[in-house]
């Protein structure tokens, strides 16, 4: 019996010894198919509220001033879009809402208007954010923010509402300010 355990004990000793002696295996973790990393310029801060529309943009040029004009006209038409969706939303739900004394031509002329001013807006812009970098090719990678306040989009309507004689008369500026805050309201919620 001594034998026996004599032998059982060699065993988990040499057990022991090839364990504590053999090479230790690191466990192998697989690199994730994506990586995070954070684009400058963008995140919640850079989003559209309910007081800003805001884009972001970036453009990559091997020049730094048409990486910078690639970014800036980027951000300005994802603002224009931005823009002009809402504002189709709004002057469609006041136009259905206000009957324009019956004046269908009133109705579509205070469409078209309201469509076309939102390039015109644009010139409002204000650049919130902006970074250049350079990559390891040697290329510029420009980032930008811009914003574009609801208060003057509603201030450009009725500027150039006041100045179409057919429509100033059926226009109701509070009525419309008022629409248009509901539904930059939407847009914070």
């Amino acid at each position: 019996m001594k034998t026996r355990l004599g032998k059982l004990f060699a065993v988990a000793m040499m057990g022991a010894m090839f364990a504590c002696s053999a090479p230790q295996q690191v466990a192998q973790v697989q690199q994730p198919d994506e990586v995070d990393f954070d684009v400058p310029c963008s995140g919640p801060e850079y989003f559209t509220n309910g007081e800003y529309f805001r884009a972001s943009a970036d453009g990559l040029s091997p020049n730094m001033s048409i990486a910078k004009k690639i970014a800036y006209a980027d951000a300005r038409a994802g603002l224009a879009s931005e823009i002009q969706a809402k504002v189709n939303v709004v002057t469609d739900n006041y136009s259905s809402q206000h009957d324009f004394n019956g004046n269908q031509e009133a109705k579509q002329r205070f469409q078209d208007l309201s469509r076309s001013i939102v390039s015109q807006t644009l010139n409002g812009t204000r650049v919130i954010c902006e970074k250049m970098k350079k990559t390891k090719d040697g290329k510029f990678h420009c980032y930008v923010a811009m914003e574009l306040a609801g208060e003057e989009i509603i201030k450009n309507m009725a500027d150039r509402i006041s100045q179409d004689d057919k429509l100033k008369i059926d226009f109701e500026y509070e009525k419309f300010k008022k629409d248009f805050k509901e539904e930059m309201a939407k847009i914070g919620s």
